[in-house]
């Protein structure tokens, strides 16, 4: 059968307030449309749905086993469409995000403060991973979009949007302040020891790579599990380290490291936006692309 769906809608009104005039008041219809829906619909079926009396109108047999699994129908479309509303309008729905944990405190956290105070009613679930794995996330559909620090390697239907641009400054703690006022050669302090991150992530490869372009073989001595623990280890002497230099700003400003200029320019890294073209974000998650795509000044401010 391939009945209309408003001849069902029309029935379930129908039974549920066992008056036409009633159903058709609801459904803003004439009472003769009802009663010709209701009539095409039993003609479509073959059988009687309705017992008309001076009593009102009653089920058939045939007509409550339909009413039961009609009005079950009905009030899952009627949830799912208050659903859908609820989510256009941004009063409901989620966001997963798949983010590495430089682009989480450079860009993220700001953004997502002011997005929850215009949308209190959106779930947001962070998936704090390395680059790769937050790239991963995105492809095999676990997080609507990711944002994570570049370079990494995309493939399609993965696609990239840059965010904003940054650079990290070489920084020593108190047993190096006699390195500042000068411009060093990468290789004049490559006997020092050197705190980094671990080989799995794209920071590691960062440097390795800019190391080797200047004949230089990259070989931390310390190796951190995150961004945080390396301004600690960098301010008790443990070695030298490469911060963001955002991240670095506080920590000179109290004195408590000096930065190491160097000869060769670190190059700028970037934090970038990554989707899948093959799953459409959903409102939600778009107003969020949004406001990271253009409200990109509020990242380092706090």
């Amino acid at each position: 059968m391939n009945i209309n769906y408003e001849y069902y809608r029309i029935f379930y009104y129908v039974a549920e307030y066992k008056n036409l005039t009633q159903a058709a008041k609801v459904l803003h219809n004439s009472q003769p449309n009802i009663s010709r829906t209701i009539k095409l619909l039993e003609n479509e079926i073959g059988c009687s749905l309705l017992i008309r009396s001076n009593r009102g109108i009653s089920l058939t047999p045939e007509g409550k086993k339909l009413y039961f699994h009609v009005k079950e129908a009905v009030n899952q479309i009627q949830l799912a469409e208050e659903e859908l509303a609820d989510s256009a309008s941004l009063r409901a729905g989620c966001v997963t995000i798949g983010v590495s944990e430089t682009a989480l405190r450079m860009l993220v956290l700001p953004v997502l403060q002011k997005f929850k105070r215009d949308y209190p009613d959106i779930r947001i679930r962070i998936l704090n991973h390395l680059t790769n794995q937050a790239v991963e996330s995105v492809k095999n559909g676990e997080a609507d979009f990711a944002v994570a620090t570049m370079p990494c390697k995309i493939e399609k239907p993965l696609v990239t949007y840059p965010l904003i641009y940054f650079r990290d400054v070489l920084l020593g703690g108190p047993a190096y302040f006699r390195f500042r006022g000068k411009k060093w050669k990468l290789e004049e302090l490559v006997s020092y020891p050197l705190i980094c991150l671990g080989e799995e992530t794209i920071t590691y490869e960062f440097y390795e790579q800019f190391y080797h372009r200047h004949g230089l073989l990259f070989k931390p001595e310390l190796q951190a599990a995150t961004t945080d623990q390396i301004l600690p280890m960098i301010k008790n002497d443990l070695g030298i380290g490469y911060i963001p230099e955002i991240f670095a700003r506080a920590a000179l400003d109290q004195g408590n490291v000096c930065c190491i200029s160097l000869e060769e320019e670190i190059p700028q890294r970037q934090i970038c936006f990554v989707e899948n073209q093959r799953h459409p974000l959903n409102v939600a998650a778009r107003e969020l692309k949004v406001l990271l795509t253009s409200e990109k000044s509020l990242a380092g401010k706090n």
